[in-house]
């Protein structure tokens, strides 16, 4: 994580979509975590970017963690899937059955936290958006 310089605020704050984030970002559910990390494309050419030969889709991994093994996760992600800096994107899944909802808030500020003491920034996304936390 130390390797990963700071984060590029002017960068990331342009994102309007979590489809459009190339950062690895977080879904917290009751249960666990879901780390998503957009690998970078080893072709460094310009041809076909995001085409049928080279889409962005297949270069996405989905990740179900257990919120203690956070640190670790995010440890294992690739220096080069962080082009916005050292920021991590965190949402709340959808659609959380009511009995379900302390336990994710727990979990999400669980997380936060988890997140800060690694030195991460904290981009929290609602459903409305993002909003810097």
């Amino acid at each position: 994580m130390e390797l990963i310089p700071p984060p590029s605020k002017t960068r990331y704050m342009a994102v309007k979509s979590l489809s459009s984030w190339e950062n690895p970002y977080l879904t917290v559910q009751g249960g666990m975590l879901t780390l998503h990390v957009m690998l970078a494309d080893a072709n460094t050419s310009d041809l076909g970017v995001g085409g049928m030969l080279r889409p962005a889709g297949a270069r996405r991994q989905d990740l179900n963690i257990r919120v203690s093994d956070l640190p670790a996760a995010l440890n294992a992600v690739p220096q080069d899937s962080w082009p916005y800096g050292r920021v991590v994107a965190v949402e709340e899944a959808h659609n959380t059955p009511k009995d379900a909802s302390p336990q994710v808030r727990r979990n999400m500020e669980v997380t936060m936290q988890m997140l800060s003491d690694l030195g991460v920034v904290v981009y929290e996304w609602n459903e409305g958006g993002p909003g810097l936390r």
